[in-house]
């Protein structure tokens, strides 16, 4: 009798259960692109602790300083060092991306299930309103926002929210739509679940998948919104450090001191960079039909 063959009689045994679970991502970009979002959020995290300096410090002896052993990236106008301003402009970065992320998917998300299940006027008013927002450009509403408003890292925040719900709530009702003529729909409603109750608790976690795909995408958008935002002197206070400032100082000097905006520059470049590669991997990961 050959091994593994179960005897006369006797049924085969069933295989053993794969004991590895799947990783969250596979393949090198995407895992190139976690490792750069880990990065990133360290940085953020723990810029006190990295030694990089005081971003406010002023040297005006050292003004325009190319990189060197006391300054590893350079120094830009009144002798700031280059690099701590780009280890707390990544908290600002970060900080607006996650918020304006956050804030804009749970009320799109919401406003999408909800139009979608109801129907009727209210997924009509839904669509109508999205259409008008979606008319003009997302970067373009920003500005005047931020200008009616003024600089205010508040501000920023508000006004990325006022448009990028828009596109969770279009993802959200489009699944919903094919979500709500389903069979485990019809028995909750059979057995007598309320209308929020069937929102939270059945069609939400299936959204849980694509949105949370959308936000890895829409995370990065926001941050370099913010940056376009302050380059423009319309985001954070002057005076904060921010990679969008950084770089519209550097614009100033870009033949004597050209570093003042190449660093900040590859660092938005690399954080875009990070967050897409990271959202290819989710999407592979999250949509069944990929796998």
């Amino acid at each position: 009798m050959s091994e593994g063959t179960a005897p006369l009689g006797l049924p085969a045994a069933a295989p053993a259960p794969a004991s590895r679970r799947r990783p969250l991502v596979r393949g090198v970009g995407p895992r190139i692109g976690l490792a750069i979002v880990l990065a990133l959020c360290a940085v953020a995290l723990l810029a006190p602790l990295l030694g990089a300096g005081d971003p406010f410090a002023i040297s005006l002896a050292e003004e325009l300083a190319p990189p060197g052993p006391d300054h590893p990236l350079g120094t830009a106008e009144n002798g700031v060092d280059v690099l701590a301003q780009l280890v707390h402009g990544a908290r600002i970065s970060l900080l607006v991306g996650v918020l304006a992320t956050l804030v804009s998917a749970v009320v799109g998300t919401l406003a999408g299930t909800i139009g979608g299940y109801r129907g009727g006027a209210v997924d009509e008013v839904l669509v109508r309103v999205i259409d008008v927002l979606l008319a003009f450009p997302g970067i373009l509403l920003a500005i005047f926002i931020t200008s009616v408003l003024g600089p205010s890292l508040w501000n920023v925040i508000f006004a990325l929210c006022a448009t990028g719900w828009t596109g969770y709530a279009r993802l959200a009702r489009a699944q919903v739509l094919a979500l709500r003529d389903l069979d485990f729909v019809h028995a909750a409603r059979a057995l007598g679940a309320s209308t929020p109750r069937i929102v939270v608790r059945h069609l939400v976690p299936n959204l849980l998948g694509p949105v949370v795909v959308q936000a890895t995408f829409g995370l990065p958008g926001a941050m370099l919104a913010e940056a376009s935002l302050s380059f423009l002197g319309l985001g954070v206070p002057p005076g904060t450090p921010s990679w969008g400032a950084l770089i519209d100082q550097g614009t100033q000097y870009l033949m004597i001191a050209p570093h003042v905006a190449l660093f900040p520059g590859i660092a938005i470049a690399l954080s875009v960079l990070g967050f897409n590669l990271l959202g290819d991997g989710l999407r592979d990961r999250l949509d069944p039909r990929r796998r």
